[in-house]
């Protein structure tokens, strides 16, 4: 009985949603702010939408032309030069993940999302399935991030 509770409460509460969790970072698209928080998701059969506060965005599996997943590192410079000079050890690499699209008028259209390190893989496996197209990976780092 607990079981089923805590599984109710999980799809009541959103927790069962799938897709990344993301934040619109660039693109061609005008709806949205830069760093527009929201989630990608790849639930649909036929559609890939990015939802933000008050805001969504679908596009086509069949009009994606174009997956790319990359990393970007930053060392943290300033932190070590007022903290600690540890912090020059320590990396943080930022997921990004650069959905490119044709819209309905023919134009290509481009989206770049700074995704979660945690959502990255199903994101990537899943619009490989859903689109039919190999993901782009920027570098060998990237590569081993996304299939890992």
């Amino acid at each position: 009985m607990r079981t089923i509770l805590i599984l109710l409460f999980a799809a009541h509460s959103g927790w069962a949603e799938t897709g990344g969790r993301a934040e619109y970072v660039g693109g061609t698209l005008t709806a949205f702010d830069n760093r527009a928080a929201g989630r990608v998701l790849t639930t649909s059969d036929e559609t890939l939408s990015f939802k933000g506060k008050g805001q969504s965005f679908d596009v086509s599996y069949d009009k994606i032309n174009l997956i790319e997943y990359g990393q970007k590192v930053d060392r943290r410079y300033l932190a070590a030069v007022l903290i600690s000079p540890l912090f020059l050890m320590s990396k943080k690499r930022n997921h990004f993940l650069t959905i490119g699209f044709e819209d309905d008028k023919g134009k290509q259209q481009a989206m770049v999302f700074r995704v979660r390190k945690e959502d990255v893989r199903s994101l990537l496996v899943s619009l490989e399935a859903r689109t039919g197209r190999k993901i782009q990976y920027q570098d060998e780092d990237a590569r081993k991030a996304g299939k890992g």
